[in-house]
């Protein structure tokens, strides 16, 4: 019945579909993996060893993440649509991210810091236009602060690991 609403910890789901329900669950799930193990690579140490691990982690749970909101998109195609674009637009920078790195192409490093900095930022854009207006404090905001606080809190630090990074410092070999 169109109209139906499910409410989960004082959020409305916009439907009573297990189905929709159920991907709806996934969707959070592993997008909130997604959020933590992005945070994890962000903040370990780089090199061998965790920073890798934690960064192919979130590289499967983004694609788990976009894989169940093409599934939401395609149930409900106009209210998720601009969450589906920036969902494509994550997907796009990690894979040219994570390219970057696997085939250490000319440039790679700063590519890597960029794109991978670039799909985080996408992911945390994506959450919030589509979850702002629920969280205490967020839903306060203005909609259009869902678009900007991320980048603009994003963008200068990517800027500042391309400019101070230890890798980025250390590294004269214009492959890097």
């Amino acid at each position: 019945m169109q109209g139906d609403v499910t409410n989960v910890f004082g959020i409305e789901i916009p439907s009573t579909d297990p189905l929709f329900l159920t991907i709806v669950g996934a969707h959070i799930l592993v997008g909130m993996a997604a959020v933590g193990f992005g945070a994890a690579a962000i903040f370990s140490r780089k090199g061998r060893g965790r920073h890798p691990r934690f960064g192919v982690y979130y590289y499967w749970f983004v694609i788990a993440t976009v894989a169940t909101a093409t599934l939401l998109t395609a149930m409900r195609f106009v209210e998720n649509l601009d969450v589906m674009i920036l969902g494509l637009l994550c997907l796009g920078a990690l894979i040219m991210g994570r390219q970057a790195m696997r085939r250490r192409w000319r440039g790679w490093l700063p590519s890597h810091i960029s794109a991978m900095g670039m799909s985080y930022v996408f992911l945390l854009i994506a959450f919030y236009v589509e979850n702002g207006e629920d969280l205490p404090l967020w839903d306060r905001l203005p909609h259009l602060a869902y678009w900007l606080i991320p980048p603009a809190l994003g963008v200068p630090i990517i800027l500042l690991a391309l400019r101070f990074h230890p890798l980025m410092r250390q590294s004269a070999d214009p492959r890097l």
